[in-house]
């Protein structure tokens, strides 16, 4: 016990919502959301759904499945938390970042877990707004241009990504040419293309 826990290398806040986690989607509940999103794939290792409930443009309330390690556990409870109450841009706009910040910090090669709970809670919102027809100005906001020379964005690749119009480099090259002017982005890019079909693969 003493080897482990030397070798702990979680915050007690972590510890926490992974032994506590909030919010989890329970079948008994009844819980009928106004918007749902999922992300990840079983055979990547993580899976998520992120339900909603709306009330005057307001995340009211927020419940979520995940199928993962302990740090996509704790992220997505501390994300259910942060977001309880936030209009819905400012849910919207929530990053890996913050909740990682709120968990104390994650061991750096986990910090992927964290970016599932936000592109969960994005779907969720995505899809309440579809639903619902009302207009949705917060996709284009979020966006960063990755590509300087193209005007190529995160956004731009990860709807690639997520319709499956994109598999390789060279199909995002093709569709949309990043990578070929000065090419000083295609590390980065590649690098970003990988996360989102770690995340989207079916």
């Amino acid at each position: 016990m003493n080897d482990f826990m030397a070798t702990w290398v979680y915050t007690d806040i972590v510890k926490d919502h992974f032994m506590n986690p909030r919010n989890i989607w329970r079948k008994e509940e009844g819980f009928e959301p106004d918007g749902m999103g999922e992300v990840g794939s079983l055979a990547c290792g993580d899976q998520m759904r992120v339900g909603i409930k709306v009330t005057d443009g307001k995340i009211a309330d927020i419940r979520w499945l995940t199928y993962g390690c302990a740090s996509a556990i704790a992220s997505t409870s501390m994300m259910s938390e942060l977001v309880k109450g936030r209009t819905l841009e400012k849910a919207y706009h929530i990053t890996p970042s913050e909740i990682t910040e709120a968990l104390g910090g994650l061991p750096e090669h986990k910090f992927h877990c964290s970016v599932l709970g936000d592109k969960a809670l994005r779907a969720a919102i995505d899809d309440y707004l579809a639903k619902n027809k009302l207009p949705n100005p917060y996709a284009a906001s979020t966006a960063k241009v990755v590509c300087e020379c193209k005007g190529v964005t995160d956004v731009q690749i990860e709807e690639l990504v997520k319709t499956d119009k994109v598999k390789t480099l060279d199909d995002l090259i093709e569709q949309t040419g990043a990578t070929t002017g000065c090419g000083k982005c295609k590390a980065r890019i590649n690098a970003l293309l990988e996360e989102y079909k770690h995340i989207y693969s079916k």
